[in-house]
């Protein structure tokens, strides 16, 4: 997957998308280089749009992103409300040992 994000950043960069510039992110990123993989990115990139591929993938992942923040959402509501229970119950606590020594 690491090849497939030099070549987008080398992309969105505007610059080459070639051998040597994947080679230089994949070896910043700290990534061992297979050269023969990275000579079967640039061979298989060299028909693709690269913006429409980003564009369709961006489309198609969002859909699926909905639930998954939906649910996010959810479970954090859950927690304050467990939050607030819970501050209820100290105060009354409280309050309760404050009559015991008023």
């Amino acid at each position: 997957m690491e090849y497939i994000y030099a070549a987008m950043i080398l992309h969105t960069t505007e610059k080459d998308i070639n051998e040597e510039n994947v080679t230089k992110i994949l070896e910043a990123a700290g990534a061992d280089v297979d050269e023969s993989r990275v000579k079967a990115l640039i061979a298989a990139l060299e028909d693709v749009d690269i913006e429409e591929a980003m564009e369709t993938t961006a489309m198609a992942a969002a859909p699926a992103a909905a639930p998954v923040a939906a649910a996010a959402a959810e479970e954090e509501e859950e927690e304050e409300e467990e939050e607030e229970d819970e501050g209820a119950a100290a105060a009354a606590a409280t309050a309760g040992l404050g009559a015991l020594f008023g």
